[in-house]
């Protein structure tokens, strides 16, 4: 049963809380559960709150955090529901709400809350942790659907005018085909009757293959840009004449390529937090170039370097020189809402690095774009 309530008076009490019951009226008893199931959660922005005095009724008292799991699914729809979980989480910090065994099986799948289970995943115990699982597979699963067009649409090749004895739907020509066949008009009928369907080729945009290097910042502010990372990595994967590496750093610089393939895996086992030392990742990378003149180094992070700034801007200015093609992401999730030191990108830039804050669907552009270059 989704809530109802037709009443603007009651619309009304339930966004400005008790104190508006006088003006507004009371509320219907489902109006009160729901108001309840608010008040659990924004109530703890009252002063009231934070002395434990309450008003009769179910309050923070009443509700443990599966009741209020329990009664939000009931009471609301999915948008408001997926809001509700995410402020717990984010904004109040509700450690329970993904460490709990019945709350996860019950909570509804979200970007907000595989960011929160990433962070608590060392609370869990194996039976919390495979319920976690479930849950960061099926969000990375719509990532990955939606991130997987963009990525085969930048990749796909380009359409040249050469006809193609391919006879396949993504390679069909239909103004050739509407030019060939024009004498099969029938008026009368008001049909055209296609005798000879033509079709066109594709050239590859990359004959040779290319070695990508994703260095990801793992650092607890870069979630974001890990967890898509994660799933660019294993959409790259995918894609014939690519070597896709995936390589976690923070003060210490870890290769998940074995499982660049199962970004579910590779997320498990990202350590988010700690400090940033960038120059080593980049010394990382250098190490694994074998033909830079075909190679790729991503460097997704905030910028904001916590070992020798010199040192990095010398190893970065080496890569370009040797011929490797430097980008830097200062954003990868899907707002792409941009924090990171600004003075730090623009030292890699006059080295030769190109930096932008873009969605992983515009990543995947530019770096097909770099790469034909």
């Amino acid at each position: 049963m989704i809530l109802d309530i037709p009443d603007p008076l009651q619309r009304w009490r339930l966004l400005l809380g008790e104190p508006a019951e006088t003006a507004c009226g009371g509320l219907s008893a489902d109006a009160r559960a729901a108001d309840a199931a608010l008040d659990w959660l924004y109530g703890r922005d009252d002063e009231r709150a934070e002395r434990g005095e309450r008003s009769a009724g179910l309050g923070a008292s009443a509700l443990s955090v599966p009741d209020w799991i329990n009664a939000i699914h009931t009471l609301f729809p999915r948008e408001v529901i997926e809001r509700l979980e995410c402020d717990a989480v984010e904004r109040y910090g509700i450690a329970e709400v993904v460490t709990n065994l019945e709350v996860l099986e019950r909570i509804e799948p979200s970007e907000s809350l595989l960011r929160a289970v990433l962070h608590t995943r060392h609370l869990m115990n194996p039976d919390v942790l495979a319920a976690a699982r479930r849950l960061v597979a099926e969000v990375v699963r719509r990532i990955m659907e939606k991130l997987a067009t963009e990525v085969r649409q930048a990749f796909g090749g380009t359409r040249d005018r050469r006809r193609s004895r391919f006879k396949v739907a993504r390679n069909f020509d239909f103004r050739r085909t509407l030019a060939a066949n024009l004498r099969r008009w029938q008026p009368e009928r008001k049909k055209l009757y296609v005798e000879t369907p033509v079709f066109i080729s594709r050239s590859r945009r990359q004959a040779e293959p290319w070695d990508i290097i994703l260095l990801i910042d793992q650092s607890g502010s870069m979630v974001d840009s890990v967890i898509h990372s994660a799933v660019m990595a294993a959409c790259l994967w995918q894609l014939p004449g690519m070597r896709t590496r995936l390589v976690a750093f923070d003060t210490a610089v870890v290769d998940l390529t074995a499982d660049v393939f199962d970004p579910v895996e590779l997320l498990m086992k990202v350590q988010l937090g700690g400090g940033t030392d960038i120059a080593q990742a980049v010394a990382y990378a250098q190490g694994l170039i074998a033909s830079p003149s075909r190679s790729v180094v991503v460097l997704v992070s905030d910028f904001y370097e916590g070992g020798s700034v010199a040192e990095l801007v010398r190893r970065v200015q080496a890569l370009v020189e040797s011929g490797v093609k430097v980008l830097g992401l200062a954003a990868l999730d899907m707002e792409a809402k941009p924090a990171f030191d600004r003075e730090m990108a623009e030292r890699l830039v006059r080295c030769g690095a190109q930096v932008g804050a873009m969605t992983p669907g515009q990543l995947a552009v530019w770096l097909a774009e770099k790469m034909r270059a």
